[in-house]
C-alpha cells in the first residue's frame, strides 16, 4: 500500500481472519484488476494502477473521485454490473467481511441505454447472488450526487422506495461537498424521511465541521460518511454523541484526499476517544488500494489500537447498519464470537 510509511515487521494480531463489518464502500471505486481485465482485455497492470488507483500525489477529493470515471465507463451493461458486484464480494470474502453496505449512483450507469431502474435491478440481483455464493450479508445504498439536479436526486430516492424490502437498504449523497450546496437535495432527503428510508450523507471531508452541521440540519441522516472534521468543533462532537450519529471513518481515503497530510495525523483516535460512535471503512478498495485488514494494521501500528478498539468499532457498525434488530443481534454475536 503506497501511502503507508510506517511498518513494523511483526504484526501481533492476525487481522485477516477476524470477522468485519464495512458500512462505507463504493462499488465503482473497488474494481479488481481481474474484473477490469474481464471487461477490457487490453488493459495492462500499469494502466490499471494509473487509471483506477489514487497515488500519493492525489491533489484533493475531486482528483480522488475522478479515478472512478474509468470504472463507471466499464459499468454500463447489466453483465458488467453483475461481474463488478460479484468481484467485490470475492474481495470482501478474502477480507473476512461478514456484512457490507455497498453504495453507488444508479444514474451514472445509464450512458449506454440502461434505465436507472434496470441498473438498480442488475446490482440488486447480483447482490443477492453474491450473498448466496459467499454467505456474506449485504445491502445496497443508492447515492445521489452533489452536482445532481433536484429532479435527479428525487429520481434516485424514489428508486429506494421502489426497491424497498429488497437488498436496497438506504440513501446517500456523495461527491464534491465543497463545490455544491445542499439546496437541490433537501426535497429528496425529506422524501426519504417520509418513507422511512434510512439515510447516510457524505460531509465533513472536503469541508469543515460547518458542513456536518448543515447536513444534519437539512438532511437528518442517522450516519455521516467520513465526518472526520467534526473533531474541529467540540459542540458538534457532543451533538453527535447525544443524538447517536454514527461516523463512517475511512482513514486511508482521507489521507489520499488531503484531509490530513499523512495517516499519523488522522483524527481517528481523537474521534474514538471522544466517545462518538464510529466504524472503520475503506471507502474505495481499489482507488485507496486498501483492505480493512490494512486499515486495522495501520491503526494498530500508528495509534496503539488494540483488538478492543476495533471490536467496539465493529459492534458500533452493527448497531448502525441499515438492517432490522434481529440481524443486528446476529451480526454482533458473530463479531463477538470471532473476536473474543
Amino acid at each position: 500500500m503506497p501511502i503507508r510509511k510506517y511498518f513494523f515487521s511483526t504484526i501481533m494480531i492476525n487481522f485477516t481472519a477476524l470477522p468485519k463489518i464495512e458500512l462505507h464502500l463504493h462499488l465503482d471505486c473497488s474494481l479488481s484488476y481481474n474484473v477490469v481485465r474481464a471487461l477490457d482485455p487490453t488493459i495492462t497492470e500499469d494502466q490499471y494502477r494509473d487509471e483506477f488507483m489514487a497515488s500519493v500525489n492525489c491533489r484533493d477529493l475531486n482528483d480522488y473521485i475522478a479515478k472512478a470515471g474509468r470504472a463507471i465507463d466499464l459499468m454500463q451493461s447489466k453483465e458488467a454490473l453483475r461481474l463488478v458486484t460479484l468481484d467485490l464480494f470475492d474481495q470482501l470474502k478474502n477480507d473476512s467481511v461478514i456484512y457490507a453496505e455497498i453504495r453507488f449512483a444508479p444514474l451514472e450507469h445509464t450512458k449506454k441505454g440502461l434505465t436507472p431502474r434496470q441498473v438498480t435491478e442488475a446490482v440488486e440481483a447480483a447482490m443477492q447472488e453474491g450473498v448466496e455464493r459467499t454467505g456474506i450479508e449485504a445491502g445496497v445504498i443508492l447515492c445521489t450526487l452533489r452536482h445532481y439536479s433536484e429532479e435527479q436526486s428525487m429520481e434516485t430516492v424514489k428508486l429506494c422506495k421502489q426497491f424497498k424490502n429488497t437488498r436496497v437498504v438506504g440513501f446517500d449523497i456523495a461527491a464534491d461537498e465543497a463545490g455544491y450546496p445542499v439546496d437541490n437535495h433537501v426535497k429528496a432527503f425529506g422524501f426519504a424521511q417520509e418513507n422511512d428510508i434510512p439515510c447516510t450523507a457524505h460531509a465533513g471531508e472536503a469541508c469543515g465541521a460547518e458542513s456536518v452541521w448543515e447536513t444534519l440540519k437539512e438532511f437528518k441522516p442517522s450516519r455521516i460518511g467520513h465526518g472526520v472534521r467534526s473533531i474541529e468543533d467540540p459542540k458538534l462532537i457532543e451533538h453527535l454523541k447525544n443524538h447517536h450519529i454514527h461516523l463512517e471513518v475511512c482513514p486511508t481515503s482521507n489521507t489520499l484526499t488531503k484531509v490530513v497530510s499523512e495517516l499519523a495525523d488522522h483524527p481517528v483516535d481523537q474521534i474514538y476517544q471522544s466517545g462518538v460512535s464510529m466504524s472503520i471503512n475503506t471507502d474505495g478498495r481499489t482507488i485507496s488500494n486498501v483492505t480493512l485488514r490494512d486499515e486495522y494494521e495501520s491503526l494498530y501500528e500508528l495509534f496503539d489500537w488494540t483488538k478492543n478498539h476495533l471490536l467496539k468499532c465493529n459492534l458500533e457498525a452493527a448497531d448502525h447498519a441499515f438492517v432490522d434488530e434481529k440481524m443486528k443481534e446476529k451480526l454482533k454475536q458473530m463479531i463477538k464470537s470471532g473476536w473474543e
